[in-house]
């Protein structure tokens, strides 16, 4: 059975284009033992800010990662590339009308071997990525349920993000989710500023992924690689 290059990733650095970081900040990011560096943003990334951004983390060995957001911004030379479908917005453009168009253009292009495609539920309104996509970001239970089903089952997706960036999201519904899924792997992402939050994120989610404090507390953001890589995964994922 292929493995993906991601099914090993508990904790995953992710990096704006768009915002400032310093070589040492970088440094210590790339060295901190993370099992991976995902670059993406919700808004102003363009070709020239991932370029330079991928350039710079290539001095290293950790895993690279593209979360492909605008056709502007599909660099060559990462190691992975994920595309996001955004599950809980009705607005079809950011489910397969953006992705269509791009694959009118890009199609035969695209490094297929090492592409996938990204179910994203955003859970907090107040986010940009929530903004942007007109994402229908107060999902209970229920709903959140049916999404799972939608992404894991019928669509088969590899991954599920639940998106909560900007706020430290409700780890219950987070574990309710992940007991549903019988083939994706789920990442969280959103408001772990601390090894504390990492560590009830680790317990729920296959993958953390750890992002605004990097630019906010660079020392908070380390302290959550050990945190996750010491937590044991809790909620197994359903087989019914």
């Amino acid at each position: 059975m292929h493995t993906n290059l991601f099914s090993s990733w508990r904790h995953v650095f992710k990096l704006d284009p768009e915002r400032e970081l310093t070589d040492e900040a970088l440094d210590a990011i790339c060295m901190s033992g993370t099992d991976a560096v995902l670059v993406g943003g919700s808004s102003g990334v363009t070709y020239d800010n991932t370029v330079d951004l991928m350039s710079r983390i290539r001095r290293f060995e950790v895993p690279c990662a593209l979360e492909v957001s605008s056709l502007e911004a599909a660099v060559p030379g990462f190691d992975w590339y994920f595309v996001p479908l955004v599950l809980n917005t009705p607005r079809g453009e950011w489910i397969a009308g953006n992705q269509i168009e791009a694959m009118r253009k890009m199609g035969p292009f695209i490094p297929w071997e090492c592409t996938s495609a990204e179910g994203y539920i955003i859970l907090n309104p107040e986010a940009e990525a929530a903004r942007l996509t007109g994402a229908d970001a107060s999902l209970g239970p229920d709903a959140v349920a049916a999404h799972m089903y939608m992404a894991d089952r019928l669509m088969r997706l590899p991954v599920v993000y639940l998106e909560y960036s900007g706020t430290f999201g409700d780890m219950a519904l987070v574990s309710h989710a992940s007991k549903l899924l019988t083939q994706a792997q789920l990442f969280y992402g959103g408001g772990i500023d601390d090894a504390a939050k990492a560590r009830a994120a680790a317990e729920v989610a296959q993958t953390v992924v750890v992002g605004n404090v990097i630019y906010d507390d660079l020392e908070a953001a380390l302290s959550t690689v050990q945190a996750v890589h010491q937590t044991p995964l809790r909620t197994a994922a359903s087989s019914s």
